[in-house]
């Protein structure tokens, strides 16, 4: 075990050095810059002096090297949209909103997705495994920015119960959560009920069933533990994608997340912040597949990672 730990840490840090990179690279090769004439007209000496205090007038492999080293102290620079913020007091004050988004959705989208895919599995082939299969499929093939707006037609315009966007109170957590909570709801039911299905027509459960145990001991001990590794298969990378915030979620309803960051990080040519959200986001989606995998040994102990 602990020399697999020290294989995949290993190979989380290659992975963000690679990240660090390829994004890197690719964020100067875009043409202009943070200070461009067209965005903040400025004098020569003016422009000069902030290049020089941000260190953008040094070669770009001393600029890379010079944040690289900065980074390994947990030092990620100033954000170039707020210059009196560093970037992680940013990401610290607006993650806040998108995790818990994200942990919200997650209490909703996990649990549902279950219970729908254990209620079609266990009614395979009938009008209630139809009717759950066929939301479930809308859910996924629904885009979050269709739903969202849909949500705020009807809740706000129409009904008037709900309000159009914000973060501010529990009435404004509603609409965000389903929208965004449907797609992933209806990948699980999906998983769940697939896995379900393959697992009721195993010869230990008519054995099971031979002994005398009821079906809710049945489902519980062996249909649900033996069906959960291809579940968490796909409910492990749905985590860090629901944490690291929705940019189209987060604009729709005006929520002040970490999703609308990626846009306009962007825009502005913020550097800082586009390099730590790249890796913040690889370094969350490569813990969330290495967590995933040391669990499949603690459901399965017949996984062995070699």
């Amino acid at each position: 075990m602990g020399r697999y730990l020290i294989i995949r840490l290993g190979g989380l840090a290659m992975m963000l050095f690679i990240v660090s990179v390829i994004v890197f690279v690719l964020m100067h090769l875009i043409p202009g810059g943070p200070y461009d004439e067209s965005k903040m007209p400025l004098s020569e000496a003016a422009k000069a002096n902030i290049m020089r205090s941000y260190g953008l007038d040094k070669p770009l492999w001393e600029q890379y090297l010079r944040y690289v080293g900065n980074a390994l102290r947990f030092d990620f620079g100033y954000s170039y949209q707020s210059p009196g913020e560093t970037v992680d007091q940013l990401i610290g004050r607006v993650w806040l909103v998108s995790l818990q988004l994200g942990a919200m959705t997650l209490a909703v989208a996990i649990p549902l997705g279950l219970l729908l895919g254990i209620i079609s599995a266990r009614h395979q082939n009938s009008w209630i495994d139809n009717l759950v299969t066929f939301l479930a499929t809308l859910g996924i093939v629904l885009p979050h920015f269709v739903l969202g707006i849909l949500l705020i037609l009807v809740f706000s315009n129409l009904l008037h119960l709900l309000p159009t966007g914000g973060w501010d109170g529990p009435k404004t957590w509603i609409m965000p959560v389903i929208a965004y909570a449907v797609g992933p709801m209806g990948i699980i039911a999906r998983y769940t009920r697939v896995s379900l299905i393959d697992v009721f027509g195993a010869d230990y459960l008519r054995t099971a069933r031979a002994k005398g145990l009821t079906e809710q001991i049945i489902l519980r001990r062996h249909v649900l533990r033996n069906a959960s590794v291809p579940i968490l298969t796909v409910v492990g990378p749905l985590v860090p994608d629901l944490l690291t915030g929705s940019i189209f979620i987060e604009s729709i309803f005006r929520i002040p997340g970490l999703g609308g960051y990626f846009v306009s990080s962007i825009f502005a040519r913020d550097y800082p912040m586009i390099m730590t959200l790249a890796l913040l986001s690889a370094c969350v989606v490569g813990v969330a597949y290495l967590l995933t995998d040391l669990i499949y040994l603690v459901i399965d102990p017949r996984i062995r990672l070699q």
